[in-house]
């Protein structure tokens, strides 16, 4: 007993020495400053609205030195936030144990803002408390009356703490004067010894963290502030993470509390508890370490305002796997009426209104004596005045809204534009080869008529040669070694041809890659074509480069035979200037000369077609290159902005949809399909309604299903198969997938429902 007596009169002691006055007077100071999540407005009565989107219902515990028994306690009820674009407020409820000493009442908060510029606020506000403090009986224990308890009485205070802050895009600078005036309502009289009276002023850094996955769009807050007291001068900082995936960690630093760390997490989208420890330092090292926690609540709200930090964070049992944000779609009319037809109509509408006053004071001014006739005008002049202003505010709301319009208008038009750019650059593609093919058709032709005349030529020689019939077997077997080796050439020759064709194919199918990927490091998006079987081709050419290495093999024996039968019939007939022999003689070198002419276009076509083939694998990597770094945050842009501009003005069909009027892409089959490594998009099981790899198509669903209201769709795209996956509901696990499909019901869309697992 004794030794619990001693504890409370240390704490008591202490108690008294940071936060009484005489006759048991206790300056207001609320120990809950290590939260920069929750009940901000006791930093500074300007944060209930600074940097702040919602309002929250919250219950506050905190226990100091907890080694002690009837250590200090602190409980505080509140409801604070943004309950306006430019309006915040709190008001809370708190008790305070200092061992023996109890305060108990409440502190009203009001935040209000002036918008400076876009970039720039300028917020005031005050904190009013109204608290009683005295001796809480019944944690006296003692053996004995204490005179000096007994003479403690209780009193009823108020305070007032003004504050200001001035915000940036990330910087917020503020000061504020804590218990500037404290009054003792039961002594009709201001404290003017009051330990806690400070000038505290602080500067607040809030940005965002650009990072992929985990971590990625986490908002960090920084806080530094010091507050300047009679007696001594406290300086402290804190800075807390707050992950989208609904956890936040903060630590601090004071010079009168110590060190201090918390964490906290959404257990749902609307109920979070964070739990805060502190480790005192220096002199008080000796009284041990306090815990503070805090269960809220979070109310959903229907606006987004400005200078806030709206950030979308989920919750560790959801339903849905995490929320999405939908663009409110805007009313067709407004988006078909034209300005100013709308401008016209106000103006005609104003001067209606002020043609209709001017008629009634006219009226008046006939019925009313000459005495009261100023009266009516002033009157009726503050009633013409309230219905401009009423008038101008209602158009520059209408200009606003326009401005809006106007914004989604030119998101749509630079769409269509990148549209029609990509539209023509393909025209002039498919212009330019049709160009070319042609001028290839031309030379093709010309070369095969050119041949055909010389082949005739020939052939009319040969003719005129056989028109003497061969006489010797050397000369029959000329003859037909002749027509043979005539035979292979035109073999040979076609061959050459079609690997001269095989050249070409592959020389165009480089030039697509390479203007593909020359219009996307311009900027201009085309659709990019599938890559050929690089297999397929290489082994169709390595076929045909042997059958003309063959033909060529025996067109070279056939020239060599016919060589050495020429040789023989000069030993019969050796006279060179023989006919027969100037004929023989003329075909073995024109056999020759066209055998050496293929050998040439041979190697020429099989060296062009490596240096393709290693420009191709260039582009291809290129292509590749551009496809996984460069175009994909590119791409994953314009897509989302097709999706928001398709969601934003497409309406909703008055005339039912069927399944028919749906194009759902690439047959999926039953089984579940695993994609990896996809970019943007969180693992988990999609219900995937269709597949397409043709954007055009894939935009045409998109509007179907948004018109048949389906406000959720969306989609992700699968680099490794260029195709576009599109969906409306992700699940983390496979039994609330398969559940979803089994009860997809006979909603039109949901006619080929697939389901697709993501690993990344």
């Amino acid at each position: 007993m004794i030794k619990q007596l001693l504890y409370v009169v240390i704490c008591f002691c202490f108690a008294q020495m940071l936060y009484s006055q005489e006759d048991g007077v206790v300056a207001f100071s609320l120990p809950v400053c290590n939260s920069f999540k929750f009940n901000k407005y006791a930093i500074n009565p300007t944060f209930s609205f600074v940097r702040e989107q919602n309002k929250y219902i919250s219950f506050t515990n905190k226990r100091q030195w907890v080694q002690f028994d009837n250590a200090p306690q602190t409980y505080l009820f509140s409801y604070s936030g943004r309950f306006g674009e430019n309006t915040g407020a709190g008001i809370g409820l708190f008790q305070q144990n200092y061992g023996v000493l109890t305060t108990f009442g409440g502190v009203l908060n009001y935040a209000q803002n002036v918008v400076l510029d876009r970039d720039s606020n300028l917020t005031f506000g005050l904190n009013l408390g109204v608290y009683k403090s005295g001796i809480n009986e019944g944690n006296v224990i003692t053996n004995f009356p204490d005179s000096s308890l007994e003479n403690i009485p209780s009193n009823m205070l108020f305070t007032i703490a003004p504050g200001i802050n001035y915000g940036t895009t990330f910087f917020d600078f503020g000061v504020s004067l804590n218990n500037i005036v404290s009054y003792n309502l039961k002594t009709s009289k201001i404290i003017e010894d009051n330990p806690e009276q400070s000038i505290q002023a602080h500067v607040l850094y809030t940005g965002y963290v650009e990072s992929r996955g985990f971590f990625d769009r986490s908002k960090f807050s920084g806080l530094v502030r010091s507050e300047f007291k009679k007696e001594q001068t406290v300086i402290s900082g804190i800075m807390m993470l707050n992950i989208p995936k609904g956890l936040w960690a903060q630590a601090g630093y004071n010079t009168l509390y110590g060190l201090s760390a918390g964490i906290g997490l959404n257990i749902t989208n609307q109920i979070a508890i964070e739990y805060n420890f502190e480790k005192e330092m220096g002199d008080m090292v000796s009284f041990g370490n306090s815990h503070e926690i805090t269960l809220a609540y979070k109310f959903r709200k229907n606006q987004r305002y400005n200078y806030n930090d709206d950030d979308d964070e989920e919750a560790l049992f959801s339903s849905s796997g995490g929320s999405k944000k939908v663009l409110a779609k805007t009313g067709s009319t407004s988006t078909k009426v034209d300005r100013a037809a709308i401008a016209e109509a106000k103006a005609q509408a104003k001067a209606d209104a002020l043609a209709k006053l001017e008629a009634k004071k006219q009226e008046r001014l006939k019925s009313l004596g000459a005495s009261k006739a100023n009266q009516v005008i002033e009157n009726q002049s503050k009633e013409a005045e309230e219905i401009v202003k009423a008038k101008l505010e209602q158009e520059a709301k209408a200009k606003a809204e326009s401005e809006e319009v106007a914004k989604a208008k030119a998101e749509a038009a630079r769409i269509q534009l990148a549209a029609e750019t990509k539209a023509k650059a393909e025209a002039e593609e498919v212009a330019k080869a049709k160009l070319e093919q042609d001028a290839k058709a031309k030379t093709e032709e010309a070369a095969r008529v050119k041949l055909e005349q010389e082949e005739k030529i020939k052939q009319e020689e040969l003719d005129a040669a056989l028109i003497l019939k061969p006489t010797n077997p050397t000369e029959i077997a000329i003859n037909n070694l002749t027509k043979l080796a005539t035979d292979s050439k035109l073999e040979q020759d076609a061959l050459l041809l079609k690997l001269n064709e095989t050249v070409s194919n592959r020389e165009k199918d480089l030039k697509d890659l390479k203007q593909e990927n020359d219009l996307s490091e311009q900027g201009i998006f085309t659709e990019p074509k599938p890559f050929k079987s690089v297999s397929a081709e290489n082994a169709e050419l390595e076929s045909l480069k042997v059958q003309i290495d063959d033909v060529i093999k025996s067109q070279d024996a056939q020239i060599i035979n016919l060589e050495n039968l020429y040789k023989e019939r000069l030993k019969a007939v050796p006279n060179a200037q023989d006919s027969i022999n100037t004929i023989y003689l003329n075909e073995i070198l024109i056999l020759k000369e066209a055998q050496a002419k293929a050998k040439r276009s041979k190697e020429s076509l099989v060296s062009e077609l490596e240096t393709i083939k290693i420009a191709t694998e260039i582009e291809r990597k290129r292509r590749i290159k551009r496809a996984e770094y460069d175009n994909e945050q590119d791409r994953y842009n314009k897509d989302r902005a097709v999706l928001n501009s398709i969601k934003q003005f497409t309406e909703e069909s008055t005339v039912p949809l069927k399944k028919e009027d749906f194009d759902f892409g690439e047959e999926q089959t039953e089984n579940i399909q695993i994609i990896k490594d996809v970019s943007n998009v969180e693992s988990g099981y999609y219900l995937v309604i269709a597949v397409h790899s043709d954007t055009a198509k894939r935009d045409e669903f998109l509007r179907k299903s948004v018109a048949a209201g389906q406000k959720n769709i969306d989609f992700f795209f699968d680099v490794a198969t260029n195709k576009y996956y599109i969906y409306y509901e992700k699940f983390e696990d496979i039994n609330g997938a398969t559940n979803a499909i089994q009860a997809k019901g006979s909603t039109p869309y949901n006619g080929k429902m697939s389901l697709i697992k993501i690993e990344n």
